[in-house]
């Protein structure tokens, strides 16, 4: 797909080259390669590991600018500086028109970038320093930071109205363009995904992190087992919390209730449970709940973030976030009634159809770098 405006060179940046944020860079850097644009994308060399490295060189023939990688922490570390200087340097050698940051620490390394009229500075949050609450330490900390870049940015692209809603009540009402793009998934992803001979009756697919939530679905289940509710469950996906969550099974006795079955495609985790939970403590937009929908799986997740978008006025299928007894009762409920979940499940697919499309998103990101240089 060609582009009738001259092609731009695009440099992507992100710490971890993980989760929905990678996923989101990859669609997206797809995108503007087929339009006829020059891309490429710089990311963390620690972490992702053999999966990432896999993305990274199956995407690279595509990618005009290459893809490069550079050591950076998660959090702030005195070895930020030489990574920074390391990026800057590669900046000026490949010398895009868009510096696109994603996430908190790529955000802060494009933003702190100098001013220049060759380049536009553009940051998609994707939740990172705004999941954390302003009247924390880390939070307040994290709060002040943004506040100090807010204003060396001249393109924030927000996946979600609550993203952007939030960014501008902690932080403040940027100078800079303001947009918001929802995260799309491609038309493939349509294709229904019906429940697999071994199905357990829930699933969860995504990261183990804290933010995941995976521990209260893991206690939701421990309660309604213990109410004469023999649930099962299947939890597909890795992450920093694997042995955390694994002795609370075994704490709970839940072995032979819940079976680990590793970081698997989202398709084929959906495929290995009839009701699929997405139990976030803190959300944006995320692609599981995206995808899930576009393949008309029956789902329930947690309102937080910018779900409720994505769910529009099917609010009975939302609970409350943090509440492992919330989970347990909205479980309880589709499990009652697994017709309605499906009839609900067709109608988000349909709606997905209509405003969550990849096609959509890369023009919509394509259309706010071209507003900043026409304001320019």
């Amino acid at each position: 797909m060609a582009t009738s405006s001259p092609p731009l060179r695009i440099l992507h940046a992100v710490r971890a080259p993980v989760g929905g944020i990678f996923r989101h860079i990859l669609d997206v850097a797809n995108g503007q390669a087929d339009r006829g644009h020059q891309v490429g994308i710089i990311a963390d060399s620690l972490t992702g590991g053999d999966r990432a490295a896999a993305a990274l060189a199956e995407i690279a023939p595509r990618l005009a600018l290459g893809v490069h990688r550079l050591p950076s922490r998660r959090e702030p570390h005195p070895t930020d500086l030489l990574a920074w200087t390391r990026f800057i340097q590669l900046a000026r050698k490949l010398k895009p028109n868009v510096l696109h940051g994603h996430g908190a620490k790529a955000g802060a390394f494009v933003r702190l970038k100098p001013k220049s009229k060759d380049c536009i500075r553009v940051y998609t949050p994707h939740g990172g320093s705004l999941h954390y609450p302003p009247d924390t330490l880390k939070g307040a900390f994290y709060a002040r930071l943004e506040r100090a870049l807010m204003n060396h940015t001249e393109l924030f692209l927000f996946e979600s109205a609550f993203a952007r809603d939030t960014y501008q009540r902690i932080i403040g009402t940027p100078s800079g363009l303001v947009k918001c793009v929802f995260n799309g998934v491609t038309s493939d992803e349509f294709e229904p995904v019906p429940p697999a001979d071994d199905a357990t009756d829930l699933a969860y697919v995504g990261e183990f992190r804290h933010i995941k939530g995976a521990d209260l679905l893991v206690d939701a289940v421990a309660q309604l087992r213990v109410d004469g509710r023999p649930v099962t469950l299947t939890l597909g996906g890795d992450g920093e919390e694997t042995t955390r969550l694994k002795a609370q099974i075994e704490r709970l006795k839940l072995g032979d209730a819940v079976r680990f079955i590793g970081h698997v495609k989202a398709r084929y985790g959906f495929s290995k449970g009839r009701l699929l939970v997405v139990p976030s403590r803190g959300d944006s937009m995320p692609y599981v709940v995206i995808e899930a929908a576009a393949a008309g799986v029956p789902m329930i997740a947690a309102n937080v973030g910018g779900i409720p978008e994505i769910f529009n006025t099917h609010t009975g299928a939302l609970f409350q976030p943090g509440n492992s007894a919330a989970i347990a009762a909205a479980i309880r409920t589709e499990l009652v009634n697994p017709a309605a979940a499906l009839t609900r499940a067709q109608a988000l697919r349909e709606r997905i159809a209509q405003h969550f499309s990849q096609d959509a998103m890369v023009e919509g990101v394509i259309e706010g770098y071209r507003q900043v240089f026409a304001k320019r």
